[in-house]
């Protein structure tokens, strides 16, 4: 069973259907007048979240004091954390707040972009027969991958994201300079929903080394109150930035892993409902002679993501910027720092590589593979039996949908208006047992006599 980072405060939410509209899964019902999320179907991409428009719907993190359990805390943070402040915010004053905070040591997780993109690249030469080949750097994309578009979850490269390849690196760096593994305590800031699932509920592995995850969006508040608090005269701690090299600054924006690859022909798509365009079109033949893809659920891949503090357009600047100044100063002979992970090299290259993903179904039917076919061919058939204007007030996003929900007993047939008003000219259905079956989707203060009729 997935794990899921995105949860629904029912006390808040007022069943406005936004989110079931918005859902590129259709993992979204409404039932009594409250929006619940389908497991099978969620993939993390958090749009629900984006289109609440009371904040019903909140993202799980761990607690950030968990971090004081350990003598070795470290924050894993992104590029695009950085790329939240205000330019007069120095990469080193963040990185010092974030140790005042309680953090023992700071490291970027692009430190291993280079080392992914290798992987990636080894992975494509020996596989010369799958193609095209995509991305696993995007939890979202890969769940999307295997519940909507199994047939080609064999094109995902079953190799680690940065993420995972700088948690290696760190532990074994601190183990080789003597800190047991138990004191090590390793925390990522994550920018989106989808990568807590991926830490909590690992793809290709039995369990992930990140010990904790907190929200990049609450973290900020967190270090920009701290730096607020130590004034302009504060004196920063001595310790050493990691500088990256302008190509591990600008992996995680779109376009960042292509320009890594070694593929002749491949694309960068950003956006839930693009990726889908095209994997519709790749499914279906429609396109031809591509090598790689580069597919992120947000837009302007993590620098658009869920739990960005700032407007994803500033903080690509602010990175591009960054970018320019490393690119300066390895022109200048200066060795970015996360070069430094070349001694792990071989450690890491080794230990890249998961199991194959393996596809996953949206829609649970039957554990009997029998059962389940004439299942399925039911749904068909109540499916062009509805009136398929897809009007979601039964509660479903989509006539299909709503066959699905009927045919595995979770909803009545009645449940749809057209079919209800079927029954009333036949004298099948009472206007009462009408009004039951909205209640049952709508909640009975909606569905209830107008003021102005009592």
């Amino acid at each position: 069973m997935f794990v899921h980072a995105l949860e629904i405060e029912e006390s808040s939410c007022i069943g406005c259907s936004r989110c079931m509209k918005i859902c590129p899964t259709e993992a979204i019902r409404i039932r009594h007048g409250v929006a619940s999320i389908q497991e099978h179907r969620c993939i993390d991409c958090g749009k629900c979240h984006e289109a609440c428009p009371v904040n019903a719907i909140y993202v799980k993190e761990d607690d950030f004091h968990d971090i004081h359990a350990y003598p070795h805390s470290v924050a894993l943070i992104p590029a695009v954390f950085l790329g939240q402040f205000p330019d007069e915010i120095s990469v080193t004053r963040i990185y010092s707040a974030l140790k005042d905070l309680g953090f023992r040591h700071v490291f970027e997780v692009e430190t291993t972009a280079g080392i992914f993109a290798d992987a990636k690249n080894q992975y494509a030469r020996e596989h010369p027969d799958i193609r095209p080949l995509i991305s696993s750097f995007c939890p979202a994309i890969v769940r999307l991958i295997q519940i909507r578009y199994p047939s080609l979850v064999e094109n995902i490269i079953p190799v680690k994201t940065p993420l995972d390849l700088s948690a290696m690196y760190i532990i074994e760096e601190m183990k080789n300079r003597g800190v047991p593994r138990e004191e090590i305590g390793v925390f990522y800031v994550t920018p989106c929903a989808a990568k807590i699932a991926a830490v909590k509920a690992p793809v290709g592995e039995k369990r992930s080394i990140i010990d904790g995850v907190i929200n990049m969006d609450s973290l900020y508040n967190r270090v920009y109150k701290k730096i607020k608090e130590q004034g302009k005269n504060y004196v920063l701690k001595q310790g050493q930035t990691i500088r990256l090299s302008s190509d591990a600054i600008l992996s995680t924006l779109t376009n960042g892993e292509r320009r890594l690859c070694l593929a002749k022909r491949s694309y960068a798509i950003d956006g839930i409902q693009n990726v889908m365009d095209f994997l519709d079109k790749l499914e279906n033949d429609e396109v031809e002679g591509v090598e790689f893809l580069e597919l992120r659920a947000c837009d302007q891949g993590c620098a658009g993501a869920l739990l960005s503090y700032d407007n994803r357009f500033l903080c690509g600047e602010r990175m591009y910027g960054r970018a320019r100044k490393a690119a300066e100063r390895e022109r200048n002979g200066e060795v970015p720092r996360d070069r430094e992970v070349d001694r792990y090299r071989d450690y890491l290259l080794d230990n890249a590589f998961v199991d194959a993903v393996q596809p996953r179904s949206m829609l649970v039917l039957d554990k009997d593979r029998t059962k389940a076919f004439q299942k399925m061919e039911r749904i068909n058939k109540l499916k062009n039996f509805l009136p398929q204007i897809d009007c979601g007030l039964c509660g479903a996003p989509t006539c299909e949908s709503f066959a699905g929900d009927v045919v595995i007993n979770r909803v009545g047939l009645s449940g749809c208006i057209f079919y209800q008003r079927w029954l009333e000219r036949k004298n099948d259905i009472t206007r009462q047992e009408c009004l039951a079956a909205m209640n049952a989707v709508w909640g009975s203060d909606r569905m209830g006599v107008p003021p102005d009729k009592e």
